[in-house]
């Protein structure tokens, strides 16, 4: 069953109706659910369908796309030499269809493109030379691949035969909170918001991660099964996203090492620092990969100009790699049983919430009533004086309407109580800001919590509130 997707849907259902031939790209990061998406939406009515394989060589991967064309009912005695020959038998097989669209579906097309094969440019000559060219009009071509930015640079952002010839292009989100109580319910899970919560700061929106959780099982349980106990499926994970995803991985494994221990975020210059990676282009196309992929998110701290762009990790499987899979030295199989209510586990807590709000930051501008007003996302801090202690506020949101919602993410398991002593840092921050700043709009401090904040003394002072629920 399918859950959520409906504007996806949409948008690719539209492509049977248009009258022109049609050439659309989707794209997200690994185990997103983009073939379940394609394969579900037109119910396997497709001219021809074919997956790349993964860690082949080119004549593998012809034999395969071979089998694929007879599957679709071209008889061949010999296997194609080149991808030219290989998309001209496509072109037999649908030239002999009857009317009517054909769709045509390649999977995993990164992994057809290996060294010296010409698969792009055969790909080209495919598309511009035989489907354009039908008087029919009546070629859907839909390409997909989890290797996100080798999709981008060669397909969506072609600069050779397929430049502007995508008709549409489909990046694939993870799923929101939303969708993914949406997704537990329909595995028959009875999980709390809380745990559900929970849940995404462990394995972000990825629908393949939430596949493996079991009803009957508490959620430690459940991470436990997945992450911790012998043979568990997502134990190694990590190291087979970053290499599914990247043919030379070391740089971006670095740079993700780098960023892992800093909560805000770091510069340019302080990535190769940390990392001790060289300044080249390779360290700048790994770091904009990442991004293109969202494992990082790059962003201005406000104020600041383009050469202090800060980079944060925002992959929550990462974040939680990094701070307890990497950890388990003792290859305690109930490793995150153990681990909650121990200080490491709030720590946690806190970073993770705050990546979970970051992912939901549409949610969090619907819960203040500004969905409709224009506004831009920044982070922003300042380092201590001899006129103030500094300060760091991980979500502001400038808006048009003279407004600054300074956000505070704070992780609690109870209402979150603001002492005299909280009252007093947000305050401070507050004033801090407006003086190193010099903004002249108003400022709201905006709390985001997972239960709402306590009606007491010191609530009156924050201008707005914002919970979990909110964020479903």
């Amino acid at each position: 069953m399918l859950i959520g997707r409906n504007d996806e849907q949409t948008e690719l259902l539209s492509l049977l109706n248009s009258e022109e031939p049609q050439f659309c790209a989707v794209y997200g990061r690994r185990r997103v659910g983009k073939t379940f998406l394609i394969r579900e939406t037109f119910a396997g009515k497709f001219a021809f369908q074919h997956t790349g394989l993964a860690n082949a060589g080119r004549k593998e991967q012809l034999a395969e796309f071979k089998e694929s064309l007879r599957q679709y009912g071209l008889t061949l005695r010999a296997t194609p030499k080149t991808w030219y020959e290989a998309f001209h038998k496509l072109s037999d097989l649908l030239s002999e269809l009857p009317a009517g669209k054909k769709v045509v579906f390649l999977d995993e097309l990164s992994w057809m493109d290996t060294p010296k094969s010409d698969f792009i440019s055969a790909l080209e000559h495919f598309w511009n030379g035989w489907a354009l060219a039908r008087p029919e009009k009546d070629i859907v071509l839909i390409v997909c691949g989890s290797a996100t930015s080798w999709l981008i640079n060669k397909v969506v952002r072609d600069h050779g035969g397929l430049h502007n010839r995508l008709t549409m292009q489909i990046y694939l989100k993870p799923f929101t909170l939303k969708e993914c109580e949406e997704y537990a319910q329909s595995l028959r899970l009875e999980f709390s918001h809380k745990d559900l919560a929970e849940a995404y700061m462990i394995m972000g929106g990825v629908p393949y991660y939430w596949s493996f959780l079991r009803k009957g099982e508490s959620l430690a349980q459940n991470i436990d099964r997945m992450f911790f106990a012998d043979h568990a499926p997502l134990a190694g994970e990590y190291q087979a996203l970053y290499a599914s995803l990247f043919k030379h991985s070391g740089t971006h494994t670095a740079i993700i090492s780098a960023l892992a221990n800093k909560k805000v975020g770091m510069t340019r210059r302080e990535i190769l620092a940390t990392a001790r990676i060289t300044d080249n282009h390779s360290f700048d196309k790994a770091l904009q990969e990442l991004e293109q992929c969202n494992f990082v998110r790059s962003y201005h701290a406000y104020g600041k100009k383009d050469r202090d762009i800060l980079y944060q990790l925002i992959d929550c499987l990462t974040l939680f790699h990094f701070r307890f899979i990497a950890g388990n030295t003792a290859n305690d199989s109930k490793y995150w049983s153990h681990t909650i209510g121990k200080p490491a586990y709030y720590t946690w807590c806190g970073l993770a919430f705050e990546r979970l709000c970051l992912w939901h930051i549409p949610q969090i501008k619907v819960a203040l009533g500004i969905s409709g007003v224009a506004s831009s996302v920044y982070s922003w801090r300042t380092e201590a004086n001899e006129e103030h202690d500094g300060a760091q506020i991980d979500l502001l949101i400038d808006r048009d309407d003279n407004i600054i919602n300074l956000c505070e993410m704070k992780y609690c398991d109870d209402e979150y109580a603001i002492s005299k002593d909280e009252d007093a840092r947000l305050r401070a921050r507050r004033s801090i800001f407006k003086a190193v700043t010099r903004t002249r709009k108003t400022i709201h401090t905006t709390l985001v919590t997972l239960y709402g904040v306590r009606h007491n003394a010191y609530w009156n002072n924050i201008q707005s509130e914002i919970s979990v629920e909110d964020l479903f």
